[in-house]
Parts: C-alpha cells; structure tokens; sequence
C-alpha cells in the first residue's frame, strides 16, 4: 500500500496506477467457486433459494471467514483489560498497591493490550471487505449470467430498469453485508464479558445492569421492523422510477420534439414523491433508533448505580470508573445493534430480490434441436409449430405453422403489419415459447433485428463481433454492405466510437454494420428481419444484390421484406396473415392462387404506374441545372474528436464549495449549527455527569463520602437525562436536513438533465444519468447526511477528550490517493452497468450468434476494474488506521507512566484521566475513518452538482413574443441562407440553404443517406439551432420563439416509432387534452381502432416498455394516431413508411391526404413512389440544394439526379434477377 498512497500523493491517481487483484480475489475465481457450490448443493441456478444462496456465499469464502472471527475474538478479549485493571490502577495510585513497582507493570499491561486491539481490528476489518467484495463480484456476474438467459416471457415481467437496480444496488449490498457478519454473535459475547467485570466489582448490582441492557435491545427489534418495512417499500419505489427515468432517457429526442417532456418530469417528480415519502418515514426512524442508541451507556449506569444504592453496595470511585470505562465499552456493541439489524434486514430484502430474480425463466434450450450435417440436405425445419410470446393468452401469435428449407434456399417471408413476420424468425432463433411441435436447424446462424442493435465501442468491434481480424474477408464484407465510402468519412474510419445505441449514425448506416456483422460471422443459416426498409432505394437494390445473391448465394438466407421487387428472385414466398402461412410457393405459382398475396403486389403495381404516368405527362419542361457539391462530412457528428467522451471526474481536492453547497442546500443552511450545539451540549454534560461520580465518590471503603448518596445519585441522573434529550434533538434535526436536502438536490438535477440540449443525450450515455439518478443519489437520500453528522460529532467528541496533533500529518499524505480512488470506483461502475444495460436489450442477437461467453467474459473484466480500486480504498483506509493506532497507544502508554512517577495527583481524578484515555485510539480512529469516508461519499454530491449545471436549452416559453394562438394559420415555412452544424468543432452539415416551402403544399426531401435530410429537419424543430441564416413560419422567425411554443404547433413523424409504457391513451394523449371521442376516431383513422377494441381493457390496455408488445409497423399507426389528433398545420413525415409493407403505406398515404390537404406536408422518403405524388421535390446532396422543383418536371428533364433515382428504383423493381 505504501507506494500507491505515495504515489497518490504525487499525482492524481488512474486506473492504470491500481495493482491488479490477486487471483483469488478477481471475480473469475469467486463466480467459479460461487456457481460449483450452487450446484453441488443440488439444483441449477434458477432453482436457488435465498438459504441456499446465502450457504453457497459463506462456503465461497470461509477460510477467511473463519480468521476473521478469530481476530475479532481476541480484539474483543484484548478491548476489555482495560475497564477489568482501572479499579487496582486507581487503589495502587492511592497507596494501596499489592506490591512495589504495580504502576508500571499495570502500565505494560495496559499498552501490550492496546497494541493487540489494535492490529487483531485493523487486520479483521480488511479481511471482512476483502471477503464482501468477492462476494459482490461473484453475485454480480451470476446476476449478468441470467440477464443474458432469460426468456423474453420473463422480461416483460422485470424492465431493464428494475434488472438494473437488482445488480447496481442489491449486489453492493451482499457486499456491504460482510462488515456485519459477525457482529450478532460479538454483541453476546461483549455483554457476557462487561458483565463479569461489573460482577466483580459491584457485585449483584450487575444482575440490574443485565435487564438494562437487555430493555435497550429489545426496544429495538420493533423499531427495526419498522424500518424493514420502509426500505422495502422505498426499494420498490426507487425501481418504479428508475424504470420511467430510463424509458425516458431513451425517448427523449422524441419527447422534445413533441413538446412532451416536462410533462414526462412531473411523472418523474411524482414518483420521486412516493419514493419521498418512504425516504423521510425512514430516516425519521433512523433519528429514533439512534436516540435510543446514544442514550443506552447513560441508562444502563443510572440504573446500575441506582440498584447499588438501594441494595448498600458501597461505591468507591475505583470501581464506579472501571464501571464507566465497561459501559463505555458496551456502548459499541449496543450502539451497532440497530446498524447490524438493519444491515441483516437490508440484506435479506435484497437476497429475496436476487434470488426472485434468479429463479426467473430461462429460455427453454431445447426448443430448436440442432440437425446433425451429414444426415440431410434440410437447413431449417418446422412441423406442426405452434408459438405463443405470451402463454398465457388463448391464440398462440403463430400457429400451425410446417416448413421445411433446404440447404442454400433464400426463402421471402412477407405479409401486412403485425401478421407475424418477425416472430416467425424469432421462432426460428428459439426465442419463443414454444406450444406444440418440433423445429430443427443444422448449422450456426446469424441474424439482423429489424431495430439495429448497436453496442458502443469502436465500429470495428461491432463487425468483428468478438472473431478474429481477416483483413481480406473484411473488405469484401465492407464492400457488399456499401460501408466503404461511409468509413472515409469519418475521421477515425472504422476505429470511430459509437455513441450508445449507435446515435451518431444513420438509421441506415446502423443497419447495415448489423448486415456486416452477420456477414462477417459466416454462419450457413441467415435470418434477416427486414433490414432493407432503412435504407435509400439505391442502396438497398445494392445490398440485395451484393449480400443477398452475391456474397450468401451459397448459404440458407430467410428473409422478411416489405419491397416486393424483392420477392420474385426467392426460392420459396411465405405468405402470413395473422399468425398462419396462408401461401408458400415461389412466385409465380403463388401470384394467381390467392387473395393475400395479390393485394400486396397489387399495391406495389399501382405505385410503379404513378411513376410511368408522370414520366409521360413531362414532356415539354425545362432543364435544371444541376451543381455538383464537393463531398463533405457525411453525417455531422463524427469529427475530429470522438462522440463519447471520456466521463468526466474533478482531480484533486474535493472543493470546499461542495460542502458548503450541500449544506446549505437545506433552509440556507440554518439548522446545521443547532445540530452541532446540541451534540457538543451532549458532550459536556456527559463529561460533567462522569466527572461528578468520580469526584464525589470516596477513593477507598474507609473514607467520608463528600456527598451524601441521594444528592449523589439526583444529580447523576439529572445530568444524564438532559444528555440524552440532546441526543434526540440532535437526531431530528439531522433527519430534517437530510430529507430536504435529498428532495432539493433531486429536484434541481432532473429539472437541468430534462432542460439540456439534445446533444448533451447524444454525447452522454445514459448509463451515467442512470447511475447519477441512482447510485449517487442514494447516497444523498440514505448516508452522506448521516456521514456528516458523524464526522462532526466524532470531531467532536475528541476534542471532548485530547487533540492528538501529529496524526494529522499522516492523514494529509494519505488523503490524496484515497479520494482520486474514490472517485476512479465511481468513473469505473457506469461501464458494468452501461454494458449490462447493452447486454439486456440485445439478448435476442447475442444469442443467435451464440456470443454469450464473450460477454460473460466483458462484463467480468469491467467487474474487476471496479473491484481494483474499491480494494486498495480498503487498503488505504487500514494503513491510515494503524499507523494512528499505535500513535494513540503510545502516547496513551506515556501519560500513564507519567501519572505513576509523579504521586500527589487526585488518584480519582487520575483515574477518570485514564477511563477517557482507554478510548483515546477507538475515537481517534473513528475520526479520521469518518472524514476519510465522508470526503469519498461527497464525491456523489459533488457528481450530482455537476449535473445541476449542465447548460440548458433556449427558454421554452418567451412572454414577450409569444406566437398568436392560431399561428401556424398558413403553414408557409422559409428557409434562409441555412447553415447548421452540431457542435463548434464540427464540419457544416447543411451548408448554406435557401428556398420556400409554400403553405399547404406537399415538399418531398430526397437524397443519399448523410445528405443533410434529417438535419434539416432537426433543425426545423430546433433540437439544433442554426449557425447561420433562420427559418421563419408564416413569417414568425422559430428562434425567436419559445421551444414549446414552436414544437407543439408542429407535428412530427419520426423515424424510429416510439411508444411509452402505459396505456393506449397515455400513448396516443400524454398530455391528457383530448376526450375518449376524439381519440377513438384518430385510432380509426390510422386502422387500429379494431385492433384496439379486440383487447379487453379498450383505451386502458397495456403498453410495455418501448412498446415490444405491438409490432413495428403498429407502433408507426400510433405515431399517425399523435398527429390526427394534434392537427397542426405544418406536419413532417421522417420516412415514417420505412417499416410498413406497401399495402398499410398507401393506406398511410391516402389517410394524409385526406386530413391534411391543406396543410404543408413535409416527407423525408426513401421509397420513391411516396414524393412521386408531392408538388415540390427537394433533393439534397452534401448540405446543398441540387435541385428543386416539382416532380414531373425534374423527370421530363432525363439528365436530373432526381429521373435517375426514379429510373433506378422502376428498373429494379421491373428487373427479374
């Protein structure tokens, strides 16, 4: 320890400066020792129960477990010499010792006793967070274990949120348990051993003393009970908001555009209210409980010293101090009772929770059986299938579903919205449960999500997914997906880190690093679930050719698609309709056989006539020129710097100002010096009553009394009751500042993280508002205030006894190392959770990669990195102490042999000298743990203030200019001299654009992904201001305005479609301003009202989180729903067609054009056939306008970027490959 902690003091620590663990100690060993106890215990994981869980821990660790009690055993033994040996020191400093030279073999006695308190605690508390942290370690990882298991059935039941919490809080808890254990059979054994010494020295008094005792600690269990039942409660509450906290997190680009999120705060703020409400129920208890605690030594000795009054046990001052000094001792014992009952409470609700967890579903493995490769030619097969995602509802979601595909046949899955399309690859992956029938595969597969899964890392890694590098193998996979020009332009080519969730790409650049992945595992079965819709025409007919025919012509390729010009190259058509293959065959065959898949082709026809159609109407226009912009920046976000930045952590020294902040966060800071009057007030009073009994007892049986008894034993009990109401006034007042503090902290980070800009959600994982909301929260809401109370009033309380000067000079070098440690454990936790969070919402794709060993194998590396510096804080903690200890010891011994050499000092006095001077090394030591954790414990403030200064958005309302309440009444927006980029650092994204889009018209916005289509928009909407020129609507300027005034007259689209959990009417009407009426004609509008009114509850029925329980293209329906019942004048359209099969895309289509003809209508499309129909075309090409003009003009003129595309997409669609 000794060259880190120098080190430390040299400069700011780093991860790369903390030792590695010992092997034992890293989570490879303890998950592997944990996991074979388990199952040597009989039964899997998933079978475990909180005893047997609890067993499997002890035997993981119990060696250390058994050492650890034997040090506490002679720590125990070693810390009552001292109260056993006062009464002879007292008699030999009288003159009445047994034999020359006593003193100072009592002296010696004394400091060889200190000496081994000192080294048997100092080594007991280091083994005891040793063993909580493998503990943690290994819980942890079993916890990331199941995550990565669990079936989707047993998802929806736990949110991510929830999952979360279970690993973030409840595993530290098993960790923090092990401080505790072995408190419970100590607290016996400590009370056995005052007793004996009280025994000897009063007598039968010590019988009274033992019923004391026995009171104060029964007075307890209720009041432990009581605050059982408040954590519990305030746990469950804490998950409900966690689990809306990142929901919202996720959605929040959405919730701005909309205007919805303060609304979505106060749903926030109402559940921290609950959560609250438990919280001040809690530490008000807590006040009550240590109330109890303080007062325990002063009731325990008024009785005793009572009881030996009545009964004529003479008191000499030699024994009363010894019985002081023993009730001092027995202080610890009682005063750790109420923790140790809480500590056991708190991890007995958190085994119930991880064990609930644990016993979760697994998904089934034996749902697909793997077909040996020699036997057949048969890829995949399904006979008699019947699945259900939820068991218990009475039509299955597929049914009677046989399949069978050969080795090397691409097989087209099609069908409308929500027939069953994705479940049936996900049937295939065995992500379902399965009903009736058997399904078999030979060979690994690979699959693509119709929502990319992303994770954040470097893009490389995304392909490589966990394989090893082949460069040639990887250029072919990069030149099939199209990623090529993609990666020249970022700055840092496939080394770029993406955001969480891939934000800083493309919808279609995600999905097509998913289609690289799959490539690039080379698996013979592949499963991709619509991956074409994301991207331009253009580059789609270039994936399917190059991936689907070209690089996997000899693989089994199942593929779902909305574009029919897709289908005609498949072996084999399915066809669903709600739940059932109606058709298969190939496309010939099926075309003229049925009514299902005719309607589908039949829509798709109808679109490619419009397109002939308007290419004959053209024929005498004028040409356009057309400019050729120099490529540029892509897609504004990658620069010459990386998204995601390193997160923050302050260096050195923790401000004065964050204490000071914290403090006076609550009432300005006014009750803070009551409670440090009432704990000093306590302080002297105690001294004073202790002092009256030494002086006023005589030395020896044979002396007067200076008193007589009654007077004696008043005012004892004076002194000792007004201590005691110090104690219970100093305990509210302290709950008081914690709860408001808490709440006011709260309130001022939610309220900034919700008013940040965008870009501060992009560059930010939520993994780290996640872990400020929570884990640092908790430490505000439940230790941090109780952590200062305690540093005060053990300073204090040493003040009340000595100063030791010199100790301070250790602490100085050692505090520097300790708080950079402290803060590399908070930096180094965001990972494991960020990863695990990843983890859990990719479950589907890591599996059907059969990758879960490598992420095991991740999450317990991340595991360790925070496991290093929690370990050498502990080291760092017993280096101080001991070398303090032996400080205190000695100097203790000092002033004895001082008090021995010269007589002629009140031997009472003399003695009372020595009761305090025995505690002298307990309080030092409690001081200076208390400060050293208190400066590691305000880091969670001191992250949490950070937070409440994020810059905020432009105002959202601006008195002055508010728009006229009609406005938009025309709908003609302007735009400018337009330049926008994302942060000052960046490349222009739109680079100077200028034209009109008049009221009531339809403009369709075309061109290649990373043009500038979405940015345009975004900035319509404000969520980036521009850099130069503006945008007027109806001749109001938007910056002009207040945020929500501008985005709630608008409506918007968006691409990826969002629902919220809840219910359909919170979906469609969060902000609860239309009537039942109104919302049932949107749902009808957009087709789902039939859909709605087959679920039971109507309006009120359900809605997971994300929305998993509708399909893609319903949840687009809802979004449509938003819009038909906000009715703005200006509405955009974000490829919102991009998930819906062309059928439900001419239904959208034709529902616009009849509510909104004379509104303005802007589409961001990449199926040419919806701006086929518009007025205006804008076609965008590297942030500038190529052209811009109405469509059958720019197709008359042959030469047009905008005929070529449309050129493109008929030849595609016509072409038979």
């Amino acid at each position: 320890m000794g060259s880190l902690i120098a080190l430390g003091n040299k400069k700011a620590l780093d991860l790369e400066d903390v030792p590695q663990l010992y092997k034992d100690d890293s989570v490879v060993g303890a998950f592997a020792s944990l996991k074979e106890r388990i199952e040597s215990d009989g039964g899997s994981v998933s079978e475990v129960t909180a005893f047997k869980l609890a067993k499997a821990l002890f035997f993981t660790a119990w060696k250390e477990i058994l050492l650890t009690a034997f040090l506490a055993l002679s720590y125990t033994a070693a810390s009552y010499v001292g109260p056993y040996l006062i009464d002879s020191f007292v008699q030999c400093l009288s003159g009445q010792g047994d034999y020359r030279n006593q003193g100072y073999v009592l002296a010696s006695v004394f400091l060889v006793g200190k000496i081994v308190e000192c080294i048997t605690q100092r080594q007991w508390f280091f083994k005891l967070q040793q063993i909580g942290m493998r503990m943690r370690a290994a819980v942890v990882a079993m916890i990331y274990n199941k995550g990565l298991s669990l079936s989707c059935q047993s998802k929806q039941g736990q949110t991510s949120g929830e999952i979360i919490n279970i690993m973030t809080v409840d595993a530290e808890r098993i960790g923090d348990f092990a401080w505790y254990m072995h408190d419970p059979w100590l607290v016996i054994l400590q009370v056995s051993l005052a007793l004996f010494i009280l025994y000897r020295n009063l007598g039968l008094a010590s019988i009274a003393t033992l019923i004391a005792t026995i009171v104060v600690m029964l007075l307890n269990f209720p009041l432990g009970r009581l605050q059982e039942g408040y954590q519990d409660k305030l746990m469950k509450s804490k998950d409900k908001r966690m689990k809306a906290t990142s929901e919202i997190l996720r959605n929040m680009r959405i919730l701005k555009l909309q205007a919805w999120e303060m609304k979505f705060l106060s749903k926030i703020i109402e559940l921290r209210k609950t959560e609250a409400g438990w919280l001040k129920r809690y530490v008000y208890s807590s006040a009550l409980i240590s109330f109890v605690f303080w007062g325990a030594p002063t009731f325990v000795s008024v009785i005793t010293f009572g009881t030996c009054m009545l009964m004529g046990i003479p008191l000499e001052s030699g024994k009363i101090l010894s019985a002081l000094a023993t009730f001092r001792v027995l202080q610890e014992p009682i005063y750790n009772l109420p923790d140790t009952i809480s500590m056991l409470v708190q991890m007995k609700v958190s085994v119930d929770r991880i064990v609930a967890f644990l016993r979760l579903d697994d998904l089934p493995d034996d749902v697909v059986k793997r077909l040996p490769r020699e036997a057949s030619d048969t890829a995949i097969e399904i006979v008699d299938g019947s699945f259900s995602w939820d068991s218990s509802s009475p039509n299955p979601t597929l049914r009677d579903v046989n399949l069978k595909v050969d080795r090397g046949m691409k097989v087209a899955v099609c069908g409308t919205v929500g027939s069953g399309k994705s479940s049936l690859l996900s049937c295939i992956l065995g992500e379902v449960p399965k009903i009736s029938g058997t399904i078999g595969l030979c060979g690994s597969r690979a699959y693509v999500s119709q929502s990319p899964w992303i994770q954040s890392g470097k893009i490389q890694d995304n392909i490589l997914f966990g394989q090893e590098m082949d460069k040639e193998k990887y250029d072919r996979v990069l030149e099939a997906c199209a990623l090529k020009k993609d990666l020249e332009l970022f700055s840092f080519g496939d080394q770029t880190g993406i955001g969480e969730r891939g934000i800083n790409l493309s919808g279609g650049q995600k999905q097509r690093i998913q289609i690289a992945r799959a490539l690039y595992q080379d698996a013979d079965i592949y499963l991709f679930d619509d991956p074409f819709s994301a991207v331009d025409a253009h580059t789609g007919s270039h994936l399917f050719k190059e991936v689907l025919l070209g690089h996997l012509s000899s693989k089994t390729v199942v593929y779902v698609t909305h574009q029919v010009e897709f289908l005609p190259v498949a072996d084999l058509i399915l066809v669903l309709k709600d739940g059932r293959i109606t058709q298969a065959g190939k496309y010939s065959d099926i075309l003229n056989s049925g009514s299902d898949f005719m309607e589908l082709v039949g829509a798709h026809k109808a679109a490619l006539s419009a397109i002939d159609s308007k290419a004959s109407e053209s024929e005498n226009g004028s040409t356009v020129s057309k400019e050729n912009g120099d490529m540029s920046n892509s897609n504004g976000i990658e620069q010459k710097g990386q998204l995601v930045q390193e997160e923050e952590r302050e260096k050195g020294r923790v401000g004065f100002s964050v204490y000071w902040q914290y403090l006076t966060t609550a009432y300005g800071g006014a009750l803070a010096p009551l409670a440090v009057l009432a704990h000093s007030m306590f302080q002297i009073l105690q001294i004073g009553s202790n002092y009256w009994m030494a002086w006023a007892t005589p030395v020896s049986a044979d002396e007067e009394p200076p008193v007589p008894p009654m007077t004696l034993i008043a005012v004892y009990v004076v002194l000792a009751v007004a201590s005691s109401l110090c104690i219970l006034g100093r305990s509210t007042i302290l709950a008081a500042i914690a709860y408001k503090t808490a709440t006011l902290l709260f309130n001022k980070m939610h309220m900034s993280i919700f008013r940040a800009p965008m870009s501060f959600f992009d560059s930010t994982p939520s993994g780290r508002i996640l872990n400020r909301a929570s884990t640092d929260q908790s430490a505000v809401d439940q230790q941090i205030p109780y952590q200062l109370g305690a540093t005060a009033f053990s300073i204090i309380q040493l003040l009340g006894i000595i100063a030791v000067m010199s100790q301070v000079a250790w602490q100085q070098y050692y505090i520097p190392a300790a708080r950079e440690l402290s803060r590399l454990i908070g930096v180094c936790k965001a990972p494991v959770i960020q990863h695990f969070a990843e983890t859990i919402s990719g479950t589907s794709t890591i599996r059907s990669f059969d990758q879960q060993p490598r992420f095991k194998e991740t999450s317990m590396k991340l595991t360790d990195a925070y496991s290093r510096p929690k370990f050498h804080t502990a080291g760092a903690m017993e280096w101080l102490c001991v070398r303090l200890d032996f400080f205190s010891s000695i100097t203790f011994a000092f002033s004895l042999f001082f008090l021995i050499s010269f007589p002629g000092i009140d031997p009472s006095l003399a003695g009372l000298a020595v009761t305090y001077g025995l505690n002298l090394n307990m309080i030092q030591a409690w001081v200076i743990w208390n400060i050293c954790n208190l400066e590691n414990k305000i880091i969670s403030v001191e992250r949490i203030l950070q937070y409440i200064s994020i810059p905020s958005e432009p105002p959202l309302v601006i008195e002055e200019s508010k728009p006229d309440p009609s406005w938009p009444s025309h709908g003609e927006v302007v735009i400018d001299g337009l330049q926008v980029r994302y942060a000052p650092h960046l490349p222009l994204v739109l680079r100077g654009l200028t034209c009109t889009f008049e009221g009531g018209k339809k403009t369709g916005i075309v061109g290649r992904t990373g043009s500038g289509k979405s940015t345009l928009i975004q900035t319509l909407f404000r969520i980036v201001d521009p850099t130069a020129g503006r945008i007027t609507i109806d001749g109001v300027d938007i910056s002009s305005i207040g945020l929500h005034d501008l985005r709630s007259r608008l409506s918007i689209i968006p691409q990826d479609p969002t629902m919220f959990e809840g219910t359909v009417r919170s979906n469609l009407d969060p902000l609860e301003e239309y009537s039942d009426e109104q919302i049932w004609e949107a749902l009808d509008k957009c087709q789902l009202g039939d859909e709605v009114r087959k679920k039971e509850k109507k309006l009120d029925s359900a809605v997971t989180e994300n929305g998993e329980n509708w399909s893609m293209g319903q949840r687009q329906l809802v979004c449509l729903g938003r819009v038909l019942l906000k009715k703005s004048k200006v509405l955009v359209l974000d490829e919102a067609t991009a998930s819906v099969d062309t059928a439900t895309d001419n239904l959208i289509q034709q529902t616009l054009r009849q509510h909104f003809f004379d509104c303005t209508v802007i589409t961001i499309a990449h199926r040419i056939t919806s701006v086929l129909d518009s007025d205006m075309v804008l076609l965008l090409s590297h942030g500038l306008i190529e052209e811009y003009d109405t469509p059958a003009r720019l197709l008359e003129n042959k030469s047009s970027s905008f005929a070529q595309l449309v050129a493109e997409y008929s030849e595609r669609s016509k072409e038979q490959y």
